[in-house]
Formats: C-alpha cells, sequence, structure tokens
C-alpha cells in the first residue's frame, strides 16, 4: 500500500484492550500513515488486565494503563463507547455515538466472562474480568470476608491466592473432579488440586451450585456456605454477539473465524485477540487462545496483512502464564492430540514440567517453577525439533540438550 493510499484509508479498531490497543501501535510502527480510530466500550483509559487479579486487586496499584501515547502516535480514542452493529455493505459500524465509517475495520473485542446462571443480580456476586470488577472486589478482601469462589480454573486460583493473601476465608467450588478440567489432562491435573488445601484454601469438586443467596452458596447436595461475596471464573466467550446479522463468518465457538492472516468473511474486516480463532497448520486445527501473548502478537500480523508487509501466516505457539499458590506456572504450545506426557521431576516438588511429544516432537509444556524448561522448551516447540524421550524425562538435562542427533 502506497503513502498515498494509506493516507486517504481510515482503520476504525474497536475493541481498547490489549488486542486493539498493540493493533494501533503495530499500525504505527509498521509505518501506516492514514488515520486510527480506537473505540472503546469503557470510559477507562486503555489498561493491561493479568495486574487485574494481582497488584490492582490488592491494592497494590491503583490501575495498569497502558504506557502507550495515544496524541503522539495521532490515534484517536473514542472510550465509554459502546458499539452495536456491524453494515459491511456500507462500511459502517453502529454506536451508541451514532454511526462510524471506516474503510478497514479491525475487530478486538475480547470476551465476557461466563455467568452463573440464576446468579445474576444477586448482591455479592462478582466477576474478575474489568477494572470495575477489580475494585469492587478489592473492597471485599480489604473486608476480610469468607469468600466462595465458583470454579477452579486459572482465574479462580489467582482470585483464591489474592484472597488468601488479603486473610480471607476461602472456599472453591469445581463442578468437575479436578481443577482445570478440560484444559490440563487429569494426572496433569491432579497434583495441583493440592496446592489449594496446602495454601489454606478449602477445594470442593464435584460441588454443583444450586442457588446462590445473598450471604450464602446452596449447593445441589443440600450443603449451605457461607459467603461474604461470591465470585465466578468458570470461562469466558469472545465478545461477539454485536455481530449478529453482519453476515461475518462465526465458528461453534461464539469467535470470529478468521483465516491464517486474521482476515475475516467480509472485505476490509479483520480480528484479533480473545474473539477470534484461527486456523493453525502447526497443530492443524482451528485455535481459539484466551490469553494475553496471542493479544500481543496477533496485532503485529494484522497491522502486517493492512499494510502490505507481506508476514507469512500467523501460527503462533500459544504461551501463557499463572501465578498461583506461590508458583509461576507458565504453558507453551497445544497437547490435543499429544503422545502421554513426559515427567520432568517429581509434582510433590516445588519445580517440576510436563512435556508433550508428537511423533518424537514437542508440541507443548507445562513449567511450574521451571523457567528455563519453559524458554527452552518453547523454542523446540516453535522449530518443531524432534528430542531424545529419555534425555528429554531426565530434569537433570537442560531441554536444548536432549535434541535428537540427526
Amino acid at each position: 500500500m502506497s503513502e498515498q493510499q494509506q493516507t486517504q484509508r481510515q482503520v476504525v479498531v474497536v475493541g481498547a484492550g490489549m488486542a486493539g490497543v498493540q493493533t494501533a501501535v503495530a499500525l504505527r510502527e509498521q509505518g501506516f500513515t492514514g488515520p486510527v480510530t480506537l473505540i472503546g466500550a469503557e470510559p477507562h483509559q486503555p489498561y493491561d488486565r493479568p495486574p487485574l487479579s494481582k497488584a490492582v486487586l490488592l491494592g497494590k496499584a491503583e490501575g495498569s494503563a497502558f504506557e502507550v501515547d495515544f496524541e503522539a502516535l495521532d490515534v484517536e480514542l473514542r472510550l465509554g463507547v459502546a458499539v452495536t452493529g456491524l453494515r459491511a455493505a456500507d462500511h459502517e459500524i453502529d454506536t451508541g455515538a451514532g454511526p462510524v465509517p471506516y474503510d478497514t475495520l479491525v475487530i478486538a473485542t475480547g470476551a465476557h466472562p461466563v455467568t452463573l446462571p440464576g446468579s445474576e443480580g444477586v448482591p455479592g456476586v462478582h466477576l474478575l474480568r474489568t477494572l470495575d470488577d477489580a475494585v469492587r472486589l478489592g473492597a471485599v478482601l480489604e473486608h476480610r470476608r469468607p469468600v466462595v469462589v465458583v470454579g477452579a480454573g486459572w482465574i479462580g486460583a489467582e482470585f483464591a491466592t489474592a484472597a488468601l493473601g488479603a486473610g480471607c476465608a476461602v472456599t472453591v467450588l469445581e463442578a468437575a473432579d479436578l481443577p482445570l478440567a478440560g484444559t490440563l489432562p487429569a494426572e496433569v491435573a491432579a497434583p495441583m488440586a493440592e496446592w489449594y488445601g496446602r495454601s489454606g484454601a478449602e477445594l470442593l469438586t464435584r460441588a454443583r451450585v444450586a442457588t446462590v443467596e445473598p450471604g450464602r452458596v446452596v449447593l445441589a447436595d443440600g450443603r449451605e456456605l457461607p459467603a461474604g461475596a461470591v465470585v465466578v471464573g468458570i470461562g469466558a466467550r469472545p465478545a461477539t454477539d454485536w455481530l449478529a446479522g453482519s453476515g461475518i463468518a462465526l465458528g461453534p465457538d461464539g469467535a470470529v473465524a478468521a483465516d491464517d492472516r486474521l482476515r475475516t468473511s467480509l472485505p476490509d474486516v479483520y480480528a484479533v485477540g480473545d474473539c477470534a480463532s484461527f486456523p493453525s497448520a502447526r497443530y492443524g486445527e482451528r485455535l481459539l487462545v484466551h490469553h494475553w501473548d496471542n493479544a500481543l502478537q496477533g496485532p503485529r500480523a494484522v497491522a502486517a496483512a493492512i499494510t502490505g508487509a507481506g508476514t507469512g501466516p500467523y501460527d503462533p505457539v500459544p504461551y501463557f502464564w499463572s501465578e498461583q499458590f506461590g508458583r509461576f506456572v507458565q504453558y507453551a504450545g497445544h497437547h490435543a492430540g499429544a503422545d502421554e506426557p513426559l515427567w520432568r521431576g517429581d509434582p510433590a516438588d516445588e519445580a517440576w514440567s510436563v512435556l508433550w511429544l508428537r511423533a518424537g516432537v514437542p508440541v507443548a509444556l507445562l513449567a511450574v517453577g521451571r523457567p528455563r524448561d519453559l524458554a527452552q522448551g518453547r523454542k523446540l516447540i516453535e522449530a518443531a525439533v524432534p528430542v531424545d524421550p529419555a534425555l528429554a524425562a531426565d530434569p537433570s538435562v537442560p531441554l536444548k540438550a536432549a535434541v535428537r542427533a540427526a
């Protein structure tokens, strides 16, 4: 795209989270000179989400605004503006402040937390997704009320950790047999279940919620739990409801079905971050990645596609991390369809990792307190380098030294 063409094209980015902000930044970094408008539904300056369940929640930080000078980048910010629809034939989006025309549209609306049926509007029930959520929950922690967390996934574990640190009594409810059900294999999640009790939280598995009432949670088996607050962390779904009737292709998971350049089924419309899935040649399936690193990397691919930089397909090795119960947990890759996991270390210890191979090639790695394993394993996954399984299962051998001899 020539500079003259760029100056005549209006790029509108919907969503002012990590993916949206980084798209605007990447466009400027890659030389785009046309007008860029960034629209966010929240009134706050665009902010990073990971600190919400940590420093912001515990009152150690007032916020987590991105250190981005939008004025210097010549990016127009429109905050507190809800987008309600897309009319592709007119090249316009509908918002609460009126229609906004675009030449190129980037959808970066993220995901919404899943609510617990029957808990909507009940006093004392909270989600943890936005800055306002974190501020409200921070006040709960200050009063050290007993907290019931529904869902033993990543966000549930992180909130439970923060609540314990604030001096609250914490009970975590999980409908499945183990934490992280559907995310990690049972044999890997089992040792992680023990972290709860060791840290002072009570974990109740196979625990289904019947009703949530002010001050208490009633389980399906009749048990009643006192609850000064209830925090729901049972997953998230792509924030794509506003695209109904637009003609854009969505997957069965509700995500925008983008291609390997993050282009959608509509002309001049891209999608990135938590709201979009993409085909992965590396893993042979379509991926929907709800993690920070995807929202950081994807925008560079979108910007390259818009500016015509000519980069290859978007096919990253997914990566995320979590801080819970005094442990730093990292994961890279995608283990679906892999062989049985190789253990590096004893899960009863403080530090261990698990490596998944497919035909001798690393495809995923979970590291608990072993950042070197993660760093080396991630590189092996990206390069698809075969390893010697016996060496790879020896925790005393660096993963980079386990590469199979040619």
